[in-house]
């Protein structure tokens, strides 16, 4: 996959199964991962570079991108501006 314009693809961080006190979350109630790593990234919009690349583990948006099961993987699509913070 190579996104375009000023979009990456995000493999999002599974979702967490055990609280830290050890109780075991239903599926059910599993909130939506906000972290994850950047698998490709595009060569930016309007001369203006990317502040992301492959490989950096980012935090993002509760609702952002469009989520796509790719081979069997489940990706996000996302512009650059929805990234709040690379960790």
């Amino acid at each position: 996959m190579k996104p375009i314009n000023d979009r990456v693809v995000v493999k999002p961080a599974p979702a967490e199964e055990k609280t830290k006190g050890g109780i075991i979350i239903p599926d059910t109630a599993k909130e939506k991962p906000q972290r994850g790593e950047i698998i490709a990234v595009g060569p930016g919009k309007d001369g203006i570079e990317m502040t992301v690349k492959s490989g950096d583990i980012v935090l993002y948006g509760k609702y952002a991108g469009q989520e796509l099961n790719y081979e069997g993987n489940d990706y996000l699509i996302m512009r650059e501006d929805d990234i709040l913070v690379i960790l």
